[in-house]
Parts: structure tokens; sequence; C-alpha cells
């Protein structure tokens, strides 16, 4: 079986797949001061409860966005599942031609998305990534990958507004009944999530008008079940995307 692993800012994703089958889809709390024994053990644990014989993982592909835990995990793999993880990073095969300023500032998670994006759907794509950032990568119809943007995620939003004033409160980012709320609560979350899905309508407006015809618009991350729910601008909702992606690119480079 092969294990991949999304090494995120806030949140780690793991999933097992059996052939093609994504067969479990796991998520756990990004914690720098873990040991990669701690991981290990939560990790092996979170297999069994699932039904996987760790003992039947023998190929492990790793995307990281968080460098003093890239080294953690791969010692993980080598300890516990006795095999070199591939970890994408300059020169591994991704089936994507990156046209950037500085190529080597992307991402490895984004590039993960891109190259999954432009696999499944063989068109050109706007994948928006509601995680701890949101990101929009744009990829063309030739499976370049030409840029996007990015901005905060709507969880760093909230926990900002919360930090930086006296009175308001922590929310629950869920869905609002109304634009306007009639509570400190459900103000703020009218302002967070439609807020948000201001921004995100607004700035895949803005790329799609720069493309030389419309593009597949597809949200993926921690957060695109709540934003997805409340517009139409997207055309596919792919929660596991990364993990997807991982595999393709494990393949690509492995087989």
């Amino acid at each position: 079986m092969l294990l991949v692993i999304d090494i995120g800012n806030t949140t780690i994703s793991l999933g097992v797949f059996d052939g093609d089958r994504l067969a479990a889809s796991l998520r756990v709390a990004t914690v720098l001061q873990k040991l990669p024994d701690e991981y290990a053990s939560l990790l092996l644990h979170l297999l069994q409860l699932n039904g996987i014989d760790p003992k039947s993982v023998d190929k492990v592909a790793v995307c990281s966005v968080v460098p003093p835990l890239t080294g953690a995990f791969e010692e993980l793999c080598n300890k516990y599942f006795h095999t070199e993880p591939l970890t994408i990073g300059t020169g591994t095969r991704t089936g994507v031609k990156i046209r950037m300023d500085n190529p080597r500032e992307v991402g490895a998670d984004r590039i993960v998305n891109a190259a999954a994006a432009f696999q499944l759907y063989k068109t050109a794509c706007i994948v928006v990534d509601l995680g701890t950032g949101t990101t929009f990568d744009t990829v063309s119809a030739s499976g370049e990958f030409i840029g996007g943007a990015i901005a905060p995620g709507i969880g760093i939003a909230a926990e900002a507004l919360t930090a930086r004033t006296s009175m308001l409160p922590r929310i629950e980012l869920q869905r609002p009944e109304r634009a306007i709320g009639t509570s400190t609560v459900k103000a703020m979350q009218s302002g967070m999530v439609f807020g948000y899905l201001g921004l995100v309508e607004s700035i895949v407006s803005r790329i799609q008008a720069e493309l030389p015809s419309k593009a597949l618009v597809i949200a993926t991350g921690g957060y695109a079940g709540l934003l997805a729910a409340e517009t139409g601008i997207f055309d596919a909702v792919a929660p596991d995307l990364t993990l997807y992606g991982l595999r393709l690119i494990y393949y690509m480079n492995r087989a």
C-alpha cells in the first residue's frame, strides 16, 4: 500500500491507497515539537483503528511546507515502514511545467494540487485551496503552472480578529443564517464566511479575465465544504486533491 503525507502548517493530511482506491484519509494537528517516534506512535495507531495493517505500507510519498517536520517524517518512514519516502522537491517529476519568476519559491503542496487537477480534468484549472492560507493556483490548458494568488486563510483571519480585539469571542466557523447578524457571534460568522466568499469570487473572476478561455474552478482544503456550499463559482469540490496528487507523482517517479 502507498501512504501519502501532506505536511501543512496547521494540519497533516494522510492517505492510504490500495491501488487507485483511497482506503483511508486521516488528519492530525501539526505540532513542531513532536519527535519522529511520537508521530509514529500516533500514525501507527490511527492506521490500525482504520483497519490498515502498518506492515502493508511499503511505499510513501511526502509533501511538506514545514521544513522542520520534513526530516522527522522521513526518519519515521525509514524506521517504521522500512522504506525511503519520495519527498516532493526540486527535480521531482510532476507532469506540470512551472512558469514562475522563481520556481523554487512555489510551495510543494501548490505544485501537487496543480499536477492532480491537470491530470484529473485535462483542461485549464484554477485550484482554490482553502486551508491555513487561501491559495489560487492557475494551470494552463497545456499543463503549465502559470501563477496565482495567496491570501490569509479564513481560520487565521478569525483567530487574528479574536486575538487583536478585547470584546470579540472565539467563534465556530459555520454557515451564517443571514448576512445581518443579530448577535456578535452571528455577525462575526457572517463577516468571515460571506467576506471570504467575496474574496474568493473576486480573485477567481480576475484570474479568469486574464486567461484566454474559461478555466475549471476546483475547491480543495479544509474549508472547501463550508464555502463551496454558499457559492456557484466552483465547478468541482475535491477535498482530497493533494492526496491524489501525491499518489500520481509517486508513481510518475517510482514506477
